[in-house]
Protein backbone atom coordinates (compact mmCIF):
# COMPACT_ATOMS: atom_id res chain seq x y z
CA UNK A 1 0.00 0.00 0.00
CA UNK A 2 2.88 2.35 0.75
CA UNK A 3 4.20 1.85 -2.80
CA UNK A 4 0.81 2.83 -4.27
CA UNK A 5 0.68 5.94 -2.08
CA UNK A 6 4.20 6.90 -3.18
CA UNK A 7 3.21 6.43 -6.84
CA UNK A 8 0.12 8.58 -6.36
CA UNK A 9 2.31 11.37 -4.97
CA UNK A 10 4.67 11.37 -7.99
CA UNK A 11 2.00 11.27 -10.73
CA UNK A 12 0.60 14.38 -12.47
CA UNK A 13 -1.96 16.59 -10.75
CA UNK A 14 -4.76 14.33 -12.03
CA UNK A 15 -4.00 11.86 -9.24
CA UNK A 16 -5.66 11.59 -5.86
CA UNK A 17 -5.84 9.19 -2.97
CA UNK A 18 -8.17 8.65 -0.05
CA UNK A 19 -7.71 6.44 2.98
CA UNK A 20 -10.05 5.57 5.83
CA UNK A 21 -8.75 3.61 8.82
CA UNK A 22 -10.36 0.19 8.96
CA UNK A 23 -11.99 0.62 5.54
CA UNK A 24 -9.07 0.77 3.11
CA UNK A 25 -7.57 3.10 0.53
CA UNK A 26 -8.57 4.32 -2.90
CA UNK A 27 -6.08 5.60 -5.47
CA UNK A 28 -7.16 7.34 -8.69
CA UNK A 29 -4.76 8.62 -11.32
CA UNK A 30 -4.41 9.36 -15.01
CA UNK A 31 -1.41 8.22 -17.01
CA UNK A 32 -0.61 9.99 -20.24
CA UNK A 33 0.71 7.76 -23.05
CA UNK A 34 1.17 7.98 -26.75
CA UNK A 35 -1.63 6.66 -28.95
CA UNK A 36 -0.86 3.15 -30.18
CA UNK A 37 -0.61 2.67 -33.92
CA UNK A 38 -3.64 0.72 -35.14
CA UNK A 39 -3.15 -2.78 -36.52
CA UNK A 40 -4.45 -1.74 -39.93
CA UNK A 41 -1.98 1.14 -40.09
CA UNK A 42 1.04 -1.08 -39.49
CA UNK A 43 3.01 -1.98 -42.56
CA UNK A 44 3.21 -5.61 -43.62
CA UNK A 45 6.59 -7.18 -43.05
CA UNK A 46 7.97 -9.91 -45.31
CA UNK A 47 7.36 -12.65 -42.71
CA UNK A 48 3.66 -11.81 -42.43
CA UNK A 49 1.19 -13.76 -44.58
CA UNK A 50 0.17 -12.62 -48.02
CA UNK A 51 -3.41 -11.59 -48.56
CA UNK A 52 -4.12 -14.39 -51.05
CA UNK A 53 -2.97 -17.31 -48.91
CA UNK A 54 -6.26 -19.11 -49.62
CA UNK A 55 -5.50 -19.05 -53.35
CA UNK A 56 -2.10 -20.66 -52.75
CA UNK A 57 -3.36 -23.11 -50.11
CA UNK A 58 -7.12 -23.62 -50.49
CA UNK A 59 -8.85 -25.33 -47.56
CA UNK A 60 -12.32 -25.71 -46.10
CA UNK A 61 -11.96 -24.51 -42.48
CA UNK A 62 -14.16 -24.95 -39.42
CA UNK A 63 -13.52 -22.70 -36.40
CA UNK A 64 -14.60 -24.31 -33.12
CA UNK A 65 -14.71 -21.57 -30.49
CA UNK A 66 -17.36 -20.76 -27.88
CA UNK A 67 -16.41 -17.13 -27.13
CA UNK A 68 -18.01 -14.77 -29.69
CA UNK A 69 -15.18 -12.21 -29.57
CA UNK A 70 -12.60 -14.94 -30.21
CA UNK A 71 -14.74 -16.26 -33.07
CA UNK A 72 -14.78 -12.82 -34.67
CA UNK A 73 -11.01 -12.39 -34.34
CA UNK A 74 -10.24 -15.78 -35.91
CA UNK A 75 -12.79 -15.41 -38.70
CA UNK A 76 -11.48 -11.93 -39.52
CA UNK A 77 -7.87 -13.14 -39.61
CA UNK A 78 -8.85 -15.97 -41.93
CA UNK A 79 -10.92 -13.61 -44.08
CA UNK A 80 -7.92 -11.31 -44.54
CA UNK A 81 -5.97 -14.33 -45.78
CA UNK A 82 -8.74 -15.11 -48.27
CA UNK A 83 -10.49 -17.91 -46.36
CA UNK A 84 -14.14 -18.30 -45.48
CA UNK A 85 -14.65 -20.31 -42.30
CA UNK A 86 -17.68 -22.00 -40.79
CA UNK A 87 -18.32 -21.73 -37.05
CA UNK A 88 -19.10 -24.19 -34.27
CA UNK A 89 -19.52 -23.21 -30.60
CA UNK A 90 -18.75 -26.61 -29.05
CA UNK A 91 -17.67 -30.15 -29.82
CA UNK A 92 -21.18 -31.39 -30.51
CA UNK A 93 -21.61 -28.71 -33.20
CA UNK A 94 -18.23 -29.72 -34.66
CA UNK A 95 -19.35 -33.34 -35.04
CA UNK A 96 -22.66 -32.22 -36.57
CA UNK A 97 -20.82 -29.98 -39.04
CA UNK A 98 -18.52 -32.87 -40.03
CA UNK A 99 -21.57 -35.06 -40.70
CA UNK A 100 -22.89 -32.41 -43.12
CA UNK A 101 -19.66 -31.84 -45.05
CA UNK A 102 -15.96 -32.60 -44.93
CA UNK A 103 -13.42 -30.05 -43.69
CA UNK A 104 -9.71 -29.89 -44.39
CA UNK A 105 -8.92 -28.15 -41.11
CA UNK A 106 -10.54 -27.52 -37.73
CA UNK A 107 -9.16 -24.71 -35.57
CA UNK A 108 -10.39 -25.97 -32.21
CA UNK A 109 -10.53 -24.26 -28.85
CA UNK A 110 -9.55 -26.72 -26.14
CA UNK A 111 -11.96 -25.38 -23.48
CA UNK A 112 -15.55 -25.40 -24.77
CA UNK A 113 -18.89 -26.24 -23.14
CA UNK A 114 -20.80 -29.47 -23.75
CA UNK A 115 -17.85 -31.30 -25.34
CA UNK A 116 -14.35 -29.83 -25.07
CA UNK A 117 -11.69 -29.86 -27.76
CA UNK A 118 -9.80 -32.86 -26.37
CA UNK A 119 -12.90 -35.08 -26.27
CA UNK A 120 -13.99 -33.81 -29.70
CA UNK A 121 -10.60 -34.58 -31.26
CA UNK A 122 -10.68 -38.12 -29.83
CA UNK A 123 -14.18 -38.64 -31.22
CA UNK A 124 -13.20 -37.32 -34.66
CA UNK A 125 -10.23 -39.69 -34.79
CA UNK A 126 -12.47 -42.57 -33.70
CA UNK A 127 -15.11 -41.85 -36.38
CA UNK A 128 -12.69 -40.86 -39.17
CA UNK A 129 -9.46 -42.70 -38.32
CA UNK A 130 -7.83 -42.38 -41.77
CA UNK A 131 -9.46 -39.49 -43.60
CA UNK A 132 -10.45 -36.95 -40.96
CA UNK A 133 -9.53 -33.28 -41.02
CA UNK A 134 -6.38 -31.75 -39.63
CA UNK A 135 -7.08 -30.44 -36.14
CA UNK A 136 -5.19 -27.53 -34.62
CA UNK A 137 -5.70 -26.79 -30.92
CA UNK A 138 -6.19 -23.16 -30.03
CA UNK A 139 -5.96 -22.41 -26.35
CA UNK A 140 -5.16 -19.80 -23.77
CA UNK A 141 -3.61 -22.57 -21.67
CA UNK A 142 -0.04 -22.72 -22.88
CA UNK A 143 1.40 -24.60 -19.94
CA UNK A 144 4.06 -27.26 -20.22
CA UNK A 145 2.39 -30.55 -21.13
CA UNK A 146 -0.67 -28.96 -22.78
CA UNK A 147 0.73 -29.42 -26.28
CA UNK A 148 1.40 -33.11 -25.62
CA UNK A 149 -2.12 -33.55 -24.24
CA UNK A 150 -3.55 -32.12 -27.47
CA UNK A 151 -1.31 -34.21 -29.73
CA UNK A 152 -2.12 -37.36 -27.71
CA UNK A 153 -5.83 -36.64 -28.26
CA UNK A 154 -5.30 -36.74 -32.03
CA UNK A 155 -4.71 -33.09 -32.81
CA UNK A 156 -2.08 -32.26 -35.42
CA UNK A 157 -0.77 -28.96 -34.10
CA UNK A 158 -1.16 -26.40 -31.34
CA UNK A 159 -1.32 -22.61 -31.21
CA UNK A 160 -1.59 -20.44 -28.11
CA UNK A 161 -3.95 -17.48 -27.68
CA UNK A 162 -3.78 -14.72 -28.51
CA UNK A 163 -3.37 -16.05 -32.02
CA UNK A 164 -0.84 -14.11 -34.08
CA UNK A 165 -1.48 -13.62 -37.80
CA UNK A 166 1.95 -14.85 -38.89
CA UNK A 167 1.82 -17.95 -36.69
CA UNK A 168 -1.67 -18.78 -37.97
CA UNK A 169 -0.49 -18.41 -41.57
CA UNK A 170 2.41 -20.81 -40.95
CA UNK A 171 0.05 -23.39 -39.47
CA UNK A 172 -2.33 -23.01 -42.42
CA UNK A 173 0.55 -23.55 -44.85
CA UNK A 174 1.74 -26.65 -42.96
CA UNK A 175 -1.74 -28.13 -42.80
CA UNK A 176 -2.35 -27.51 -46.49
CA UNK A 177 0.88 -29.16 -47.60
CA UNK A 178 1.03 -32.19 -45.28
Amino acid sequence: MLALWECSQTLPSASKSRSEPGKGSTFCFTIETEVAQSLSARSETPDQPVENLAEQHPMRILVAEDVPSNQKVLVEMLKRMGYRADMAADGIEVLQALERQPYDLILMDVKMPEMDGIATAKEIRRIWPNNGPKIVAITAYAMEGDREKCIDAGMDDYIAKPVQKGELAEILKRCATE
